[in-house]
């Protein structure tokens, strides 16, 4: 039995790239330092900043449309200047923002560099994706988009853990990693994966839509519509589902950092293997909606049953499991849309779907939080996220994938 898992997971995560293995590494270093989001809004309304929720959510809003233009923006500077250099850049960037923004203290400052650090972050991602998708091998790529997840998530639950710790020694010291961590990847980056030390396969037209643009791809549209209701819902857990247990249920902030932990924990044990298994058997668009039935099902279970700690940790298998099923197979979703000459676009617009999304989401979240109540706000959720899976279905039929 031993041996056999053992082979399982051997065979999950050989033929990759080492290239690949390097950019999953400096996004482990990068994410090991995620701290200032996931407590972003309990910071603002701790007694020190003393901030009402809705002003958070608005702060968490320009977050958001910070994101939308970095994702626009960083999906034409990568079809124009090439992936490397935009992931130094907004990389470099982002650290010194992040250290920047620690030392804000008035609302208009907090605003302000709030929406220039998240442009200058989100601007990093259709570059880092389109980066995923020129150094994985040929048939490895869901497996080479999953192992930069598990980076990333394992990083999240280094950082979530860790944050968790230093939020209650000083919440400044969060910022200070964070943005130190950026840095660091960023010379890792430049030093492990500088072009000069790359053998870049020769360049080749892959088969994707007849589409020069991802604005004129209708199926790719209704994708990213779906997209931003789910990832709307999604983004719940980091902001108003963080507040909801320290106002509501009185969690301290080494638990809350608990709770992120086994999220991240969860996703690098599972997913690699899991995908392993599914990758090729149904559409992505079956699974991914599968996923958002899952998350759904997290929502609503904070109203149906009484949360304590192990309710909570419960609650949090049941999300992760939902989106172990729904990120891989949507970023392999539109990557399969896209060809070399406009794949930044593609990726830059997904980006723009979830940055969208963190506009919105937590923004309306906190209104409905602040005056509805949050048993409301649970009950939009999983209702959404329901229907979002309903839109994924109808979607898988009219594109027949």
């Amino acid at each position: 039995m031993i041996s056999r898992t053992l082979s399982l997971y051997k065979s999950a995560y050989s033929g990759l790239s080492p290239s690949t293995w390097w950019l999953s590494f400096v996004m482990l270093v990068n994410r090991s330092g995620t701290m200032v989001l996931p407590f972003m809004t309990i910071y603002l309304t701790s007694p020190s900043m003393g901030y009402t929720i809705g002003e958070a959510g608005i702060v968490m809003a320009l977050f958001g449309l910070g994101s939308v233009t970095g994702g626009f923006v960083g999906g034409k500077l990568t079809d124009r200047l090439g992936f490397h250099p935009v992931q130094l850049i907004t990389l470099s960037g982002g650290g010194v923002l992040f250290m920047v923004l620690g030392q804000m203290r008035s609302f208009p400052l907090i605003c302000l560099f709030t929406f220039l650090l998240s442009l200058v972050n989100e601007a990093f991602r259709p570059a880092n994706s389109t980066a995923i998708v020129a150094y994985s091998k040929e048939g490895a790529r869901t497996r080479s988009y999953a192992l930069n997840r598990l980076a990333i998530n394992l990083g999240w639950a280094i950082g979530s853990a860790l944050g968790g710790v230093l939020a209650a020694i000083n919440y400044e010291l969060l910022f200070w990693v964070d943005g130190i961590t950026n840095i660091t990847a960023a010379l890792l980056l430049w030093y492990f994966l500088h072009p000069s030390k790359q053998v870049q396969p020769p360049k080749k037209e892959t088969a994707a839509g007849p589409f020069h643009s991802p604005y004129r791809d209708t199926i790719y549209l209704w994708f990213i519509l779906l997209t931003i209701l789910f990832a709307g819902c999604f983004f719940q857990l980091f902001t108003n589902l963080n507040a909801y247990y320290k106002i509501e249920l009185h969690f301290n902030e080494a638990f809350i950092g608990l709770i992120g932990a086994l999220n991240g924990v969860m996703i690098a044990i599972i997913e690699m293997v899991l995908i392993f298994k599914l990758e090729g058997r149904r559409s992505s668009l079956f699974y991914i909606a599968r996923g958002s039935i899952l998350v759904g099902i997290a929502y609503l279970m904070l109203n149906v049953f009484h949360i304590n700690y192990i309710m909570a940790l419960v609650m949090m298998v049941v999300m992760t499991m939902g989106e172990i099923l729904v990120l891989p197979f949507m970023n392999n979703f539109w990557t399969s849309r896209s060809a070399d000459h406009n794949r930044g676009q593609y990726a830059g617009l997904y980006t723009m779907a979830w940055s969208i999304a963190q506009t919105a989401g937590p923004f309306l979240g906190s209104q409905i939080a602040q005056y509805a109540g949050f048993n409301v706000l649970w009950w939009v959720l999983g209702v959404t996220s329901m229907l979002t899976a309903i839109g994924f279905m109808w979607l898988q039929k009219v594109s027949r994938v």
